[in-house]
């Protein structure tokens, strides 16, 4: 969507800071021990008490309030009660809801616990592409190009990108157009970022992989060639200079 008036900028800081502090509540919620479906449903009663609805539940029908990624998996994990999270795990908390009509989405890798794996590393690399792709969007500017500055950077600090998976218009959906920011250079992607439109931004920084794969439970994705991905994502307003971060309290470059 573009924001074209008051209201419409109010509705989006409105479920925007719905979604951004779920997500650090949840991730300051999880514990080695939890299941993926215990910190779900926190999630979904915070969700609630703030009247908003899980965009994948609504959307999608998906079996959770919010998408949970351990370990080897991308992104749109099942919570389970048998998926139990140990110290030093490589997890995704993903958060994407719906309030009055409107719709904001944001995501953020990180390690529970102590980094016994050493994957600190590479959480930290997703983190600051995000900040690097994001500050380099303004009016104008080619969606093709951020993609590149995304690989680029990932190539420059020793990892590669999922090339399937990327960010995305919002607001009065979940999916809107441009439907195609990935984070890799499409030649053939002529499509602008337009001044006043709102997109969530996200990254897919991998250690081994380069194509996101469906398992046979039709949302789980995993990479191609094994490995671990992290994934961090904001919801923005393109400005005519610095965007507006909409999912700021969500914390995910503390």
């Amino acid at each position: 969507m573009s924001i074209t008036s008051e209201k419409e900028l109010e509705g989006m800081r409105r479920i925007s800071e719905m979604v951004a502090t779920t997500l650090k509540e949840m991730r300051l919620y999880t514990k080695p021990g939890m299941s993926t479906r215990q910190i779900d449903e926190f999630g979904g009663k915070l969700l609630e008490k703030q009247g908003a609805r899980s965009a994948p539940k609504l959307t999608y029908g998906f079996p959770g309030y919010t998408c949970i990624s351990l370990n080897h998996e991308i992104a749109h994990g099942i919570p389970a009660s048998d998926k139990i999270v140990q110290e030093g795990d490589l997890i995704n908390i993903d958060v994407s809801a719906e309030y009055d009509g409107y719709w904001s989405d944001n995501g953020g890798s990180f390690v529970v616990g102590e980094d016994i794996h050493g994957y600190q590393p590479l959480v930290d690399t997703s983190k600051n592409i995000l900040h690097k792709a994001i500050h380099a969007i303004h009016g104008g500017v080619r969606i093709c190009d951020i993609g590149k500055l995304i690989e680029t950077e990932a190539r420059r600090n020793g990892y590669t990108v999922i090339r399937n998976l990327g960010g995305h218009g919002i607001g009065k959906g979940l999916h809107e157009s441009p439907s195609d920011i990935l984070n890799c250079y499409d030649q053939a992607n002529r499509g602008r970022f337009k001044r006043f439109g709102v997109v969530a931004i996200e990254t897919f920084i991998s250690t081994a992989s380069n194509y996101a794969n469906q398992e046979p439970d039709g949302w789980t994705l995993v990479g191609n060639r094994g490995g671990f991905v992290a994934q961090h994502e904001h919801t923005i307003i393109i400005t005519e200079g610095a965007p507006i971060i909409l999912t700021a309290a969500n914390e995910i470059w503390n």
